[in-house]
């Protein structure tokens, strides 16, 4: 790259130099023009992929190009993705699908493929880790960066490599992304929702009390819909009354809080980007076709989701100390069960006979909609599952277990089923 350390601005699409007065480019006629008083001084910036599955989608099938696009579970799921095109008709993700398609009915449904999507997110990822080791990664398509220090590296500031990075994703891997540049984590990503799709927005520390002051409250990171219905009880509606109150009164009123809400109504934000972490659950989870309310259906599912949670506990060498059971009902109620077990487990045995119990509970001829299982509070699988002296059985089914991940290791993973899942539907996610 070329030092463009003393421009005030350049073109995105050719990165040529430009001035904060031009309107196009003069090298290559584009509007998309980036100019800002810090451009040089900021450093840390959040990426987010546009609308990342149905990006893939289209880019895989040209003929969508032009067409709404949703990804999602077929007509008893959610929206996992809208193209822009989709949103416009007001589709947006998390959305039930029967609603989705009452206000897009010409939208092309595609069913989730989570394979390719990591595959792509994977890419993106490398390309991001060439940049800086300093990269946060919050889901399959998005992350914080800090890119501080790297100036000398790369020859230019963070914006210009930045707004580089853009264009090879789009050019190289064919799918967009949207960039947000400030110098705190909830400013880059408050700036890379802007400007959506194909977006480079930045806010800086000079300008961060005044942009923030007539912006809902529901901008500030932990304000939901709950608590800003909370804070509109009691007036609040705007981040410039928030930056108008006390920290002693907003803690007064809200607790812990009533502190973040007056520092980041300030853009005070002192959060480091901190490099990928390990995994905090193991999970999987699928919706219905139809509400389900019997449990000898459920029992079957469960245990399917639960030989899928195993192997990929098994793959990763790690185990769960405890067991979280999920259920959805007809009308979107969520209940969510745990119970910590008496040592860490990554066996699929262990994992359905603890979930089967807390199902149990549960049935009580409610219909559900959705059904998942899974671990959380991860550790090294060197200190699962020890033999149980008391339980001889549990011994025996554990045994039993390790021979039939042999066969299927040998054979494939349908070599072998259980008395549960067999003619079971595979389980999903």
């Amino acid at each position: 790259m070329k030092d463009n350390r003393s421009m005030s601005g350049f073109c995105r699409d050719c990165l040529a130099p430009a001035s904060g007065t031009e309107r196009r480019c003069r090298t290559c006629g584009s509007p998309r023009l980036l100019a800002h008083p810090e451009l040089d001084k900021l450093a840390i910036a959040h990426i987010d992929c546009d609308a990342f599955y149905a990006a893939v989608e289209k880019r895989d099938n040209p003929e969508l190009l032009d067409k709404p696009v949703i990804v999602g579970g077929g007509k008893r799921g959610v929206v996992s993705t809208a193209c822009y095109i989709a949103r416009i008709h007001g589709v947006r993700s998390a959305m039930p699908m029967f609603q989705a398609l009452k206000l897009c009915p010409d939208a092309v449904v595609i069913k989730p493929n989570m394979e390719k999507y990591a595959r792509v997110g994977r890419e993106v990822r490398e390309r991001m880790l060439r940049l800086t080791p300093l990269v946060e990664p919050l889901s399959i398509d998005e992350a914080f960066l800090d890119l501080s220090g790297t100036e000398k590296l790369h020859g230019a500031p963070a914006a210009y490599v930045l707004a580089s990075f853009a264009r090879e994703v789009e050019r190289d891997i064919g799918i967009t992304v949207s960039v947000g540049l400030s110098y705190c984590k909830f400013l880059a990503k408050v700036a890379s929702d802007l400007d959506k799709p194909r977006g480079f927005s930045v806010i800086g520390r000079d300008e961060a009390v005044t942009f923030l002051a007539d912006k809902p409250v529901t901008i500030i990171w932990g304000v939901g819909k709950a608590f800003a219905e909370t804070l509109a009880k009691d007036g609040i509606r705007t981040v410039g009354q928030l930056q108008r109150m006390e920290r002693e009164e907003l803690m007064r009123r809200y607790g812990v809080m009533g502190d973040r809400l007056h520092r980041l109504s300030r853009g005070e934000d002192d959060r480091r980007v901190e490099p990928e972490s390990e995994a905090k659950s193991v999970s999987n989870e699928i919706t219905f076709d139809r509400d389900i309310a019997a449990l000898d259906e459920l029992v079957p599912i469960l245990r399917a989701m639960s030989e899928k949670v195993s192997a990929r506990l098994k793959k990763a060498g790690i185990a769960g100390n405890t067991v979280v059971l999920k259920l959805k009902t007809r009308d979107f109620r969520l209940r969510t069960r745990n119970r910590q077990l008496s040592s860490p487990t990554r066996l699929a045995d262990r994992i359905f006979r603890t979930g089967v119990d807390l199902l149990q509970r549960e049935v009580d001829g409610t219909p559900f909609r959705l059904l998942g299982i899974g671990v959380t509070d991860l550790t090294d699988a060197s200190l699962a599952d020890p033999p149980d002296l008391i339980d001889i059985q549990a011994q025996k089914r554990a045994l039993a277990e390790t021979a039939i991940d042999r066969l299927r290791d040998k054979f494939g993973k349908s070599a072998v089923e259980t008395g549960y899942t067999f003619h079971c539907p595979p389980a999903k996610g």
